[in-house]
């Protein structure tokens, strides 16, 4: 049996498809997903966490595969009857099957039950096969900070307005986590940063997934107090995002969009910056990351064989046996 510990960070459709990876590379590890929750929005009553919802389906057998996100065999007769009543937001779609987990999990939070329990009780259903975390049991939003067309004045849009309804368009200037400052880890993630044989970061955008759970009071100290090493791999490949819109964020904080742009604004875990080694595309082999490991291994989630070997690629790199 093998009992190596892996902490993932991880947002979105790239985090849940690189943690497929990890779980099918070290059969019987102990795996803990941190997963952001700052994309989380309030629609219709409904308390939404698209990330988490993404990793839980992802690894559950229960999503999309050609969108990547939302239920397989959806269905949309819930939002056709919400436009018919002109209900807004009408920008953001609930599909029928989605709807039952949104209900069940304000059911729970309105109850008095914290978000990790939730998630917790959620995952029962799908069985993931790792522990599915949320970054915090606090309400931490993203806000989007944008020119407004009319006025020219600044505005703060809730990021999936910004990415839903306007598709990214609107260049950014800044990104807010509402929230943030009164947020603490949540509960399991101190403990899996203290038993991890490996933490790995997952290719998710740098700036709206994995930079709001590490902008999470806190969260940092306990990562970097981890006695394995941090391996993150590279959201960009040749210059140009795989998927998202991480191209729109990096530059509004100054990060060059290359590996080894993102690689430079995470740094070096031994000059109090995050990594200990950074897997990049082939092509990007000469990025220059000082005081980090820079490795070249294909990137590409092309299939489930291509994951699980990326995901093998970066337990190398942080000195771990898939075998234990």
């Amino acid at each position: 049996m093998c009992f190596v510990q892996i902490v993932v960070l991880a947002g979105g459709v790239g985090g849940a498809r690189f943690l497929r990876g990890v779980r099918t590379a070290v059969p019987g590890a102990g795996v803990t997903a941190v997963v952001n929750t700052g994309d989380d929005v309030t629609l219709h009553g409904l308390r939404i966490c698209p990330d988490l919802d993404t990793v839980m389906y992802t690894l559950g057998g229960g999503i999309d595969e050609e969108r990547g996100w939302g239920r397989a065999g959806e269905t949309w007769t819930v939002k056709e009857e919400l436009a018919g009543y002109g209900a807004e937001p009408s920008w953001f779609g609930l599909g029928d099957r989605d709807v039952a987990t949104h209900l069940v999990r304000t059911r729970m939070l309105d109850a008095g039950y914290p978000l990790s329990a939730v998630t917790a009780a959620l995952a029962e259903r799908w069985r993931p096969g790792v522990t599915v975390l949320p970054m915090s049991d606090q309400r931490v939003e993203t806000h989007v900070v944008v020119d407004d067309p009319d006025t020219g004045r600044q505005q703060a849009l809730h990021f999936q307005e910004w990415w839903v309804r306007l598709r990214a368009e609107p260049q950014p200037s800044a990104f807010v986590q509402v929230g943030v400052d009164a947020a603490e880890p949540a509960p399991g993630v101190q403990e899996a940063f203290d038993a991890a044989d490996a933490v790995l970061v997952a290719p998710s955008n740098p700036v709206v997934s994995i930079g709001t759970v590490l902008g999470v009071p806190g969260m940092r100290e306990a990562l970097l107090a981890t006695p394995g090493r941090i391996v993150g791999v590279s959201p960009v490949i040749g210059g140009a995002v795989v998927r998202g819109m991480a191209d729109r964020c990096l530059p509004a904080l100054g990060i060059e969009v290359s590996a080894e742009g993102v690689g430079r604004h995470y740094g070096a875990r031994a000059t109090g910056g995050l990594l200990d080694a950074w897997l990049v595309a082939p092509g990007d082999a000469a990025a220059d990351v000082p005081g980090v490991d820079v490795r070249a291994v294909p990137l590409l989630m092309s299939s489930p064989e291509a994951t699980a070997d990326l995901a093998r690629a970066a337990l190398d790199a942080a000195g771990v046996s898939p075998s234990g």
